[in-house]
């Protein structure tokens, strides 16, 4: 045995591969010999799981690696395989995240470690792969949901419906039927990217997070405040909902953000003018996100913007992730940003898409910003306040991120 052979290795072999190896040698070896790859991710596999959990986080044990960090040696060959251009390569990837990584480790704190390295591989492969090498994948049909080679093949075909690839192949056709016939969250989503998904994974040079009132005016109309719209908000009664609450919020806390998002609604005894929804409306209402306006330096603003482009920051929240936590991945990001606008509008579940898309046009989203100690001013802020086509119920929706208080 050599310096070259790629196996986890003993005392006897030099170091591991998980410390011999960087990004640039594993994508050279999954180009040139997958199959030994493969064969190490296996070995890994099998020693965490032979030692159980007494083996202690970033440490070998006597027979091997401990679970969590085995996991991640095992994962970061998940992802040079997936990021490799070869059938065989996908092949691998995909059962390595769907058959060999979910020993013991994801089962107890911090079991989503299993989660989020599967909808990264998902997403690498549809980036990377051709999609008739993919289609192999889906020769035999899932017959139960909790299985992590379903859950992982659910993904690739959300990664797909963002790229508007996929429908027209059979297998993937077929198999995206059985998992909406067993109910599987994603496969309620349209198999290929809607209109007012248009801007989902842009990004434009110069158009970060929005961070100051000037960014805000930048971009968007501001609409000017006025007393009708303060004594309007002083009739507004609020209308608690912690199921509805938590799943507007759903693209911030599933992601990490530092601050748990604030979700808020409101019912007016009469239709509210269209020029009264502005800011002076907004500070009438009891919202934790405004406590002490007024105190610190700079001005609220609020401005008129579109249901894609409150789709969109739910989506961009929930994918890029906060500064405490990780990204969920597009298939799932997509899944957290349409959970979130249905909570927002108060729609039922079971709206079909299009519907909801033409109900959100007749609605009216405002964006808003103040200075006060709730939001942060730093990594991100986001602020959306609601009215219904009737105009007698407003949604307010606020997050925050920063990683002042971040630990490194």
């Amino acid at each position: 045995m050599n310096d070259n052979d790629v196996t986890p290795g003993d005392g006897a072999s030099g170091p591991p591969l998980w410390e011999r190896f960087g990004p640039a040698e594993l994508k050279q070896l999954a180009e040139s010999r997958p199959a030994e790859l493969y064969e190490a991710a296996e070995q890994l596999c099998r020693r965490a799981s032979a030692e159980g959990p007494e083996g202690h986080e970033g440490h070998e044990g006597p027979e091997g690696p401990s679970e969590p960090f085995a996991a991640r040696a095992v994962g970061r060959i998940a992802e040079a395989l997936a990021d490799t251009r070869s059938r065989e390569c996908a092949r691998f990837a995909v059962d390595i995240v769907g058959r060999l990584l979910p020993f013991g480790s994801e089962r107890r704190e911090g079991g989503d470690q299993g989660d989020r390295l599967r909808r990264s591989v998902a997403a690498q492969l549809v980036k990377t792969q051709q999609p008739r090498d993919l289609e192999a994948l889906f020769g035999e049909l899932p017959d139960v949901l909790e299985n992590p080679a379903v859950e992982v093949r659910a993904c690739i075909l959300g990664e797909f419906a963002l790229i508007g690839a996929g429908r027209g192949r059979p297998a993937l056709d077929a198999y995206a039927e059985r998992l909406r016939e067993l109910g599987h969250p994603l496969a309620r989503l349209p198999r290929t990217r809607l209109d007012i998904e248009h801007r989902f994974g842009v990004r434009v040079r110069g158009l970060g997070s929005v961070k100051t009132p000037d960014q805000l005016r930048s971009r968007f109309p501001e609409i000017p405040p006025n007393d009708g719209g303060a004594a309007a908000g002083r009739t507004a009664v609020e209308r608690p909902d912690a199921r509805r609450a938590g799943t507007a919020a759903e693209p911030f806390t599933v992601s990490g953000w530092s601050r748990e998002p604030e979700a808020r609604f409101f019912t007016l005894p009469s239709p509210l003018a269209p020029d009264d929804f502005n800011i002076s409306f907004i500070k009438e209402l009891p919202l934790e996100c405004l406590e002490g306006e007024g105190t610190r330096r700079g001005g609220s603003v609020t401005c008129h913007t579109t249901s894609d482009d409150a789709l969109n920051e739910l989506f961009a929240a929930a994918h890029n992730g906060g500064v405490n936590g990780q990204g969920q991945g597009g298939a799932y990001a997509r899944l957290h940003a349409w959970n979130s606008l249905y909570a927002l509008m108060g729609l039922p579940d079971g709206t079909p898409f299009q519907e909801a898309v033409r109900w959100a046009a007749d609605h009216r989203w405002l964006r808003f910003m103040a200075f006060t100690d709730w939001f942060h001013h730093d990594t991100a802020d986001v602020a959306f306040a609601v009215l219904d086509p009737g105009r007698t119920r407003v949604a307010v929706l606020a997050a925050t991120d920063t990683d002042a208080d971040a630990d490194f």
